[in-house]
């Protein structure tokens, strides 16, 4: 069983990408049309925005705005970092810029090629997905609440972060006995 997949997004569908061979090698049976089985996920999950560090985000502000893009909805994180969404008309996928000063714990120094924050997932019920993650040993590397979202957050074999987030759902109430 290979220690990871790779699942490549296309115009022409949604691919299981197998590990390379000896040599680093890809054959064209690598390449598999991914379908849902059992002990694939199956709860509700959104590729609603892709996150980009940034060093200045009025600069980048304006830089997207060049290319189309508009500010959204825009915020201070809990931990001290700032957000802002751009999107595109008539777009679906947002853009969120994200900056971190240097007292910030996801602080990390830039350098050419760190730009990339994470990619985030909506998902109606994020305590099935942390469980999910837990249960195929994917790592938790964050996993906090912020007002009433619960962000849980895991490492792909680069490092690349991604993320689940989901509404807080209350808890379920006690069942009663009866007398």
């Amino acid at each position: 069983m290979p220690e990871y997949i790779e699942v490549l997004l296309s115009g022409e569908g949604c691919f299981l990408v197998l590990p390379p061979t000896a040599g680093g090698v890809r054959r064209p049976g690598d390449y598999a049309p991914l379908t849902l089985t059992e002990d694939m996920p199956t709860p509700r999950m959104t590729w609603s925005y892709t996150g980009l560090r940034v060093q200045d985000v009025a600069c980048s502000i304006r830089f997207y705005q060049k290319l189309g893009f508009r500010p959204g909805k825009r915020g201070r994180m809990d931990h001290g970092g700032q957000w802002v969404g751009l999107e595109l008309p008539n777009g679906t996928h947002q853009l969120e810029l994200n900056f971190y000063p240097t007292t910030n714990k996801f602080y990390e120094p830039f350098r050419a090629g760190t730009e990339f924050d994470h990619l985030g997932f909506e998902v109606e019920d994020i305590a099935r997905w942390a469980a999910l993650l837990r249960r195929r040993r994917l790592p938790i590397v964050a996993d906090f609440t912020e007002r009433n979202l619960r962000l849980v957050y895991t490492r792909d074999p680069d490092g690349n972060w991604i993320e689940f987030c989901g509404p807080l759902l209350p808890p379920k109430p006690a069942r009663r006995r009866r007398p």
